[in-house]
């Protein structure tokens, strides 16, 4: 399937986005002033600044290799997908960052500009994260180009997404379960709605499976993501708040794949384990904790929200992806609804719960540093109003500050509401976009789950490929393609004598 989406004008057109890319940074982005140099001189008077350690990075690289690792490998369990589960990973993935820092920095311009730190750094990652989501609900049914369509697209609406809930909602979302979770997961399944495969190849394929060694490849992905979700849930908070995160996520977790194990084992044949519930449900429950787990939630609550997340996720595996695809024809190959979607769903529920019962008793002063909009409003004077007094009366009407405890709660599951809203809306607009044919449409049965209509693959793995009109000879081996040659005037020299 050559399109002009899935070839050579389908690739300059990518590197032609790079090159915007580059004419961008040149104009918009500029290194935050915290770390722009500085005519401040050291202790011994050298002209020289003492190096500061950058608390944020250890996160940022935990982070960093759960987009990079933990994704990569964890969707590496189709048995002839291993090479576009991980490479297309990278390409997304790295792609996503540089267009996530634009369009995250249209709201944080200064003068023009948009500042460049870590921060900003772990914040593209993080969104990165809400696409890969998405591309595991696709997983082996699109081109290279369709996915690079999806995540240009799923970034600005995400952007606009994450402005609206957290700086204009005032929710609040630490861990990603309502932004990035949820978004991803149900922007996906609305892209996969509008490319479903016609009513008579509404059927698994013979190669939508895994194999033994596929299944241990999907399971580093999963130890790594297991490892490093304490991170990912806690890296945009600092002190107790922190703390809190991490250990409400490991417990979670910890609870979460206990059950996990247990529900997969009654509710599967012959009472085994199913290893597409260990590689994925066991991670629910750093879902599920995501927007709370820096509240006051005891470890009794981590412990519970874990547990309730191992049920549905692994109940989601076995009874609703299979419902949805021969009822819906919704694909959803790697299950993200089972352990993004309804995980953060459940997380959105309990940030409700939460929220409402928070007080000044129990969280002290950081009160309003968790829940801005709970901060009181002070009285504006009808008469001259400064600049400061107009901004509080502007996040007053839109945000809602001087909120109690239940409007609060309102709005967390406003937020949950609207974000799965705008994620189907904007996912069905690019579900017809990559519907078009420029840019493949709906491929083929026989095409679905394989490397070799994407990448060149080793002709000792797939030897009826090596006379294959659709392999060059400069994508065989040389020692194989000169070996062939020879066989073939081997074959003819004893024809020619006979």
């Amino acid at each position: 399937m050559h399109t002009p989406g899935s070839s050579v004008s389908g690739y300059v057109l990518l590197l032609v986005v790079q090159l915007v890319f580059i004419i961008v940074y040149g104009f918009f982005t500029e290194y935050s002033e915290r770390i722009l140099p500085k005519n401040e001189t050291g202790p011994a008077g050298d002209g020289t600044m003492e190096e500061k350690i950058l608390p944020k990075y250890p996160h940022f690289q935990d982070i960093h290799v759960m987009i990079f690792i933990g994704f990569a490998f964890l969707m590496t369990f189709l048995k002839r997908y291993g090479f576009s589960a991980s490479g297309l990973n990278l390409l997304v993935g790295a792609l996503v960052i540089q267009w996530a820092i634009i369009m995250r920095g249209c709201y944080e311009m200064e003068d023009g500009k948009i500042p460049l730190s870590l921060d900003n750094m772990i914040g593209a990652d993080i969104a990165a994260a809400a696409v890969l989501i998405s591309m595991g609900a696709l997983l082996g049914r699109t081109t290279p180009m369709q996915l690079v369509i999806m995540a240009i697209i799923e970034i600005a609406v995400f952007a606009a997404n994450e402005f609206l809930q957290l700086e204009l909602m005032k929710i609040t979302d630490v861990g990603g379960s309502i932004t990035v979770h949820a978004f991803g997961a149900y922007f996906g399944l609305a892209v996969s709605f509008i490319m479903r495969p016609k009513k008579a190849d509404a059927k698994a394929g013979p190669m939508e499976c895994s194999s033994y060694s596929s299944d241990i490849t999907a399971m580093i992905g999963t130890i790594f993501l297991w490892i490093f979700w304490p991170s990912f849930n806690s890296a945009l908070v600092d002190g107790a708040e922190q703390e809190r995160a991490i250990i409400n996520t490991y417990l979670s977790l910890a609870a979460c794949t206990v059950t996990a194990y247990v529900i997969s084992a009654l509710v599967s044949h012959e009472t085994k384990f199913d290893m597409v519930h260990v590689q994925n449900s066991t991670l629910a429950g750093g879902v599920a904790v995501g927007s709370i787990c820096n509240l006051m939630i005891h470890p009794f609550g981590a412990l519970l929200i874990g547990v309730i997340a191992g049920v549905i996720s692994v109940l989601g595996y076995r009874f609703v992806t299979p419902a949805m695809f021969s009822n819906l024809r919704i694909a959803d190959t790697c299950g993200v609804n089972n352990l993004h979607g309804m995980p953060a769903l459940l997380s959105a529920v309990f940030s409700a719960i939460y929220a409402s019962l928070a007080t000044s008793e129990t969280y002290g002063s950081s009160l309003t540093s968790i829940f801005p909009a709970m901060e009181a409003v002070h009285p504006v004077m009808n008469s001259t109003i400064g600049d400061e007094s107009a901004k509080e009366i502007h996040e007053y009407i839109i945000g809602g500050f001087g909120r109690t405890a239940s409007k609060q709660g309102a709005y967390q599951l406003l937020g949950i509401l609207l974000t799965v809203l705008i994620a189907m809306v904007g996912g069905l607009f690019t579900g017809f976009v990559m519907r078009h044919h420029f840019f493949g449409g709906v491929m083929p049965p026989k095409q679905l789950f394989l490397d070799d209509i994407w990448w060149i693959v080793d002709a000792l793995e797939t030897p009826p490929m090596l006379h294959s009109s659709s392999m060059s000879n400069s994508q065989v081996p040389f020692d194989i393609l000169i070996a062939d040659i020879f066989k073939r005037a081997k074959k003819r020299f004893r024809g020619s004598n006979m």
